[in-house]
């Protein structure tokens, strides 16, 4: 999986499955977009993306988290739940705001 924090006003976290970076998915007018810089992190394994979620978690960050892979450690972590997962071109997403 493919992890990046961004520093701003508020801290943002975009996650995403190594094997969706660089692609764009596209259903009627939604599009999930993953060509652009702001997914384009670090490689990380399953035990490190769990342990950087948990501690983004206790920091007051929002998450955008893409891909079947790090949406169910998003879930195992009950940050999101099945209903906060959405899908565009059968690829699932979450964004949380927190």
């Amino acid at each position: 999986m493919i992890f990046k924090v961004h520093k701003g006003t508020r801290l943002a976290v975009a996650l995403c499955d190594a094997d969706l970076l660089g692609k764009k998915f596209e259903e009627e007018n939604k599009q999930l977009d993953l060509t652009g810089s702001f997914f384009n992190g670090d490689k990380k394994t399953e035990k490190e993306v769990k342990d950087l979620l948990d501690f983004y978690l206790k920091e007051d960050a929002c998450f955008n988290i893409v891909g079947e892979k790090s949406c169910n450690i998003a879930k195992e972590l009950e940050l999101i739940s099945e209903e906060g997962i959405s899908k565009i071109d059968g690829i699932p997403f979450s964004l949380i705001l927190g």
